[in-house]
């Protein structure tokens, strides 16, 4: 009994309540097209996770940390594989099926790369500031994301991306490097919208990497030349870069009209569901947009809307509520911590879960494009639901161990 009198409340309670709306999201969603089964399969979901989270709170974390390199490899196993055995859904060869069930290896390998970076740049011989060390911790999240992209699916690649720079600074390295790499990465994916989003980012990059430097330098001209040249080639060639369902959800983001019955069908109603939800909701199973299936599939990445329609500002406004507390206390426990390999992988964690609401929920207003990212703990989804309750137990068993590890 001990050790769940050590169980951080702050971090168990915020995931349940995730998990709640979740489900009862998912359940308003599936009612009215009678499809209640997949409900109760994420209820089932829910039950495994709960056990995952049980089997990784009571092991201990310098287990999981020693053979974070044997779990990577497995996880790029799997990434290999599916690309040859995987099932397509919405255009990407990202799933396997075992039974009735489908699970995505991208959504726990993300979890793995986190702490396999994490281990990797804690160690004592690791020194991010020489070179070969550099390339390996940047290695070692990349090339998952490479072969999730060829799958393709953009929005996990994104995703596992978004933790690079944070565990890299945290870890010592100067951030300015890190802008240098990422600026022509950033402006040559801005090439896909169009000439003027480049211009203005490759504006914005420069004078960025003046001011961390508090002056001008030729390799400055050199990054943001070399990025926008870049970008100038997207533009130019989107066409056979993109696969065409890519190109048209970077035009329906730019003007949903376009194709409102079309690619920007989905973006357009979930606004109308959100603005029609008021400031209490319709109410639960009322919702108009949510019942009658305007928009398809929303118990997944549109699930959001599902809940700001049936439940209001007020309800929306709750939800968002429970990931701040999550996210605060996180972030709490990443400068509380003194050990190095716990303080990057809360990091590292802390990093995935922000980008990840703050994509779901501005796909929904329409303000970033589609990209199929799901709202962890709330959408459909076996393999997201147990990769982040996974690793909030894993974060619950640093808590656990809090005298040990420097609190």
């Amino acid at each position: 009994m001990e050790k769940f009198n050590r169980l951080d409340g702050w971090l168990a309670l915020p995931m349940a309540g995730l998990i709640a709306f979740g489900l009862m999201g998912i359940y308003s969603a599936t009612y009215g097209a009678g499809e209640t089964g997949l409900f109760f399969r994420q209820l089932s979901w829910t039950v495994i996770g709960c056990l995952v989270v049980a089997a990784v709170y009571f092991t201990d974390y310098r287990l999981i940390k020693d053979n974070s390199y044997i779990l990577y490899a497995g996880g790029i196993l799997l990434l290999v594989a599916v690309l040859f055995f995987g099932k397509k859904v919405s255009g990407a060869t990202s799933w396997v099926r075992f039974g009735m069930f489908s699970f995505q290896p991208s959504e726990l390998t993300k979890m793995i790369t986190i702490v396999t970076m994490a281990r990797f740049l804690s160690d004592d011989e690791t020194d991010i500031r020489k070179l070969p060390h550099f390339l390996l911790a940047m290695g070692i999240p990349l090339l998952p994301a490479g072969l999730i992209l060829l799958q393709p699916d953009t929005g996990t690649t994104l995703t596992c991306l978004s933790f690079i720079a944070p565990m890299i600074i945290l870890s010592g390295f100067d951030l300015y490097y890190i802008f240098l790499v990422f600026v022509p990465v950033l402006l040559m994916m801005s090439g896909f919208f169009n000439f003027s989003i480049l211009l203005v980012l490759a504006i914005f990059s420069f004078a960025v990497l003046v001011l961390l430097r508090k002056k001008i330098q030729l390799h400055q001209f050199l990054v943001a030349g070399f990025g926008f040249g870049g970008g100038l080639f997207t533009w130019r060639f989107t066409a056979e870069i993109l696969k065409p369902h890519q190109i048209k959800r970077i035009q329906t983001f730019l003007d949903p009209m376009s194709d409102p019955q079309g690619a920007g069908y989905n973006a357009l109603q979930a606004k109308i569901a959100i603005a029609s939800g008021g400031f209490f909701g319709k109410g639960f199973l009322e919702g108009t947009q949510t019942q009658l299936r305007y928009i398809p599939a929303q118990w997944t990445d549109f699930i959001f809307c599902v809940i700001a329609e049936e439940l209001g500002l007020l309800g929306s406004a709750l939800l968002l509520g429970l990931f701040l507390v999550l996210i605060l206390r996180l972030v709490w426990m990443v400068w509380a911590i003194k050990n190095k390999f716990v303080e990057l992988t809360i990091a590292g964690f802390v990093a995935l879960l922000f980008v990840h609401v703050v994509i779901n929920i501005g796909m929904t207003l329409g303000v970033i494009p589609v990209i199929g990212v799901p709202l962890p703990f709330v959408s459909y989804g076996g393999s997201s639901l147990i990769g982040n309750m996974m690793m909030v137990a894993l974060i619950m068993n640093f808590y656990k161990n809090k005298r040990n590890l420097g609190y």
